[in-house]
């Protein structure tokens, strides 16, 4: 129950400053109907508890998981075992995951179905599971993350000059949807399970954090050579009706629920068929354990359907038609303006934000703390977004502008930075774009997109994920210099 109240107080400081700027927004340039805000409001309450019940899950069953799988791979100490577990983990991980399900569904509609839901699900799961397994691989094998990160990016730049923009757009923001609130935990926890049990206690520091950088590079190269395989070049370009038709206030809520539950039961049955495997196949599972994370489980589930019907039933729609209204006045100041100040609070409302920072503290002992890794991707995803309506709002800025540059920045200060926070920085911009920013701030750039003259919705309504997932690199790292020059030595 302790633990519980924390998340509560936690999750309160993380969802309230989002839901002042709505009715800001609400009061002044962006008014939405009366049925619309109280949507929004049962939204705020229903991610507010959900979050809580959320986190609490993870922390007693999605991450012992992780652990215990990591564990067992290495005690396997067979390289055709973890192969083949890291495919397979990183496959159904990936396909259950709520976030790519949301931008799937909003590819599928934006597309008119060219670009069909189950196409996008099964290209990213196959990226995400070829790109996990290299990451355990760097592990075991103590290879530098520098240079996994630096090959496999080049390999990213020469696809996309063969590719066109709108995949460029949908491979970016796919890399970011798909680390969300049930990979990341997933994943990090299997990364510090494997780097546990290796015999350098530094490295082993180290080694906990990158392998959520590094598989998210596996939808960017999936999406871009799909795109290259069928030479797809011309898309039916829809407006996306994020607004439900009726006007009741509950409807949208009672119509989601039974979709949302059924989405989420298949995001955790795989996790829970490994999970069984593992109690009967190893055996070394205590009973109290055992229930502790079965509960655990459980409580991840109820909370994240409750957290995932606040967003699509509340938050959702009143990011659209905010974007929508905002940029209709034709003032581009205020529309970036907006754009900044709602990236800089939206990103702590992200379940794996909470996650990854808690672990931060904990494999640092508290060195680094997580108020000062949650200022920076605040202002970095901040920055972002602003830099992402710009885009829009100017039809010369193209997604590459600020990519290229950004990536290349990114990965020269990675042999500047201690180990850790490279390894941090790139986790970090896979777990800054979350549900929230698959969800709210995508469906605010698509409004934004919709009402601004000679935009593309598939092309300049996508790709904002991208730039949320890229600052938090250059943000990390930054901090990590920072504390190389305090701490007076060149590592951690």
């Amino acid at each position: 129950m302790n633990i519980l109240v924390d998340k509560l107080r936690e999750v309160f400081v993380s969802v309230f400053p989002i839901t002042i700027i709505v009715f800001i927004l609400h009061f002044t340039i962006a008014p939405v109907e009366l049925y619309q805000l109280f949507r929004f409001i049962i939204g705020a309450a229903l991610i507010f508890i959900g979050l809580s019940v959320f986190l609490l899950g993870v922390d007693l069953g999605v991450s012992q998981i992780g652990h215990l799988m990591g564990s067992v791979l290495v005690k396997s100490n067979k390289i055709i075992i973890i192969g083949i577990a890291g495919l397979i983990l990183g496959f159904f991980i990936s396909i259950a995951e709520p976030d790519l399900h949301v931008l799937a569904n909003q590819i599928d509609l934006v597309t008119s179905g060219t670009i069909s839901k189950i196409s996008i699900l099964i290209t990213v799961s196959i990226g995400i599971a070829i790109l996990m397994t290299i990451g355990l691989f760097r592990i075991i094998f103590n290879i530098s993350l520098q240079k996994v990160l630096i090959g496999m990016y080049f390999i990213v730049l020469i696809l996309s000059f063969f590719s066109t923009p709108e995949y460029l757009a949908i491979g970016f923001d796919a890399s970011g949807a798909t680390t969300g609130a049930m990979t990341v935990p997933f994943i990090l926890a299997l990364a510090v399970g494997i780097s546990s049990l290796k015999k350098n206690g530094i490295a082993s520091e180290e080694d906990s954090f990158g392998l959520v950088g590094i598989t998210s590079i596996g939808p960017i190269l999936s999406i871009i050579l799909v795109s290259l395989l069928i030479r797809q070049n011309t898309f039916s370009n829809v407006a996306v009706n994020q607004i439900p038709h009726s006007s009741s206030v509950l409807d949208p809520f009672i119509q989601k629920l039974p979709v949302i539950m059924i989405e989420i039961m298949l995001a955790m049955f795989p996790l829970l068929v490994v999970f069984i495997l593992y109690k009967f196949i190893v055996k070394d599972l205590p009973k109290r354990a055992f229930i502790r994370v079965f509960k655990g489980l459980i409580y991840a589930y109820i909370g994240l359907v409750i957290f995932l019907l606040g967003v699509n039933a509340g938050f959702m729609e009143v990011g659209h038609i905010i974007g929508y209204k905002v940029a209709s006045l034709n003032s581009h100041w205020i529309i970036v303006i907006v754009g900044f100040i709602l990236g800089l609070v939206t990103v702590l409302a992200e379940p794996a934000v909470h996650v990854l920072t808690e672990q931060i503290e904990d494999i640092t002992s508290g060195y680094i703390q997580k108020r000062i890794i949650n200022i920076a991707l605040s202002v970095g995803v901040g920055i972002a977004v602003a830099l992402s309506m710009l885009r829009i709002v100017i039809p010369g800025i193209q997604l590459w502008h600020y990519l290229l540059p950004g990536f290349f920045i990114a990965l020269v200060m990675s042999f500047f930075v201690p180990n850790l926070f490279v390894g941090i920085a790139f986790d970090s911009g896979g777990v800054a774009s979350g549900p929230m920013t698959a969800t709210f701030i995508l469906a605010f750039s698509q409004g934004t997109a919709s009402a601004t003259q000679g935009a593309n919705i598939l092309i300049d309504g996508f790709g904002m994920i991208a730039m949320v997932a890229l600052t938090p690199l250059i943000a990390i790292q930054i901090i990590g210099i920072l504390y190389k020059r305090k701490s007076g030595k060149r590592g951690i």
